[in-house]
């Protein structure tokens, strides 16, 4: 009789998954997709982009666990949400660097709301870039905040202490403030 494997821990999993039980490494992938990918999304913006990253993340979790031995209180989901985080990080940094090589033309289009299609999308660029521009734990705080993590989720992926969650959002949300209103005054000098 097979065992069931969801009812175990990440770290029974993933202590199962480095002896070589793949159907532990698929009960930790259906158990985290929807959060990893959700946070990947948020970050860049695009389904196909977002599903390659989780993709990755999840090759790095398979990775991690020839290495990992756990010692039960490893906090697997956290480390997940690191990786997801850094890689989505990784891609905007990488995607600006892309944009500042390219010259990004928008042609004249007389169709109705194009110009509210072209607003929007700077919009999110500029959203996108304040993020980038911010320390990456307070941009990884206000992401989490947004896909409604507790404090308690968002302290132990971040290794803050959950006292201080409130405080660090708030500084990070005046933090993206400030740099969307610096991001946003550019795109208008243009």
């Amino acid at each position: 009789m097979r065992q069931d494997l969801t009812a175990l821990s990440d770290s029974i999993l993933m202590d199962r998954l480095a002896g070589g039980d793949e159907v532990s490494f698929d009960t930790l992938f259906y158990r985290h997709y929807d959060r990893v990918y959700g946070i990947l999304f948020r970050l860049v913006g695009t389904r196909a982009e977002a599903e390659d990253l989780t993709q990755e993340v999840f090759l790095k979790l398979h990775d991690h666990a020839a290495r990992h031995r756990s010692h039960g209180d490893d906090n697997i989901s956290a480390w997940l949400y690191r990786v997801a985080t850094n890689l989505g990080y990784n891609a905007i940094r990488n995607r600006q660097r892309r944009w500042q090589r390219d010259v990004v033309l928008v042609p004249d289009s007389e169709m109705p709301g194009a110009e509210q299609e072209v607003a929007r999308r700077q919009e999110v660029a500029a959203v996108r870039e304040a993020l980038a521009r911010m320390k990456a734990r307070d941009a990884q705080l206000l992401i989490l905040r947004q896909m409604d993590f507790s404090y308690a989720e968002c302290a132990a992926i971040c290794g803050v202490a959950p006292g201080s969650v409130g405080t660090l959002l708030a500084r990070a949300a005046e933090s993206f403030r400030t740099a969307y209103v610096e991001v946003a005054g550019r795109g208008e000098e243009r």
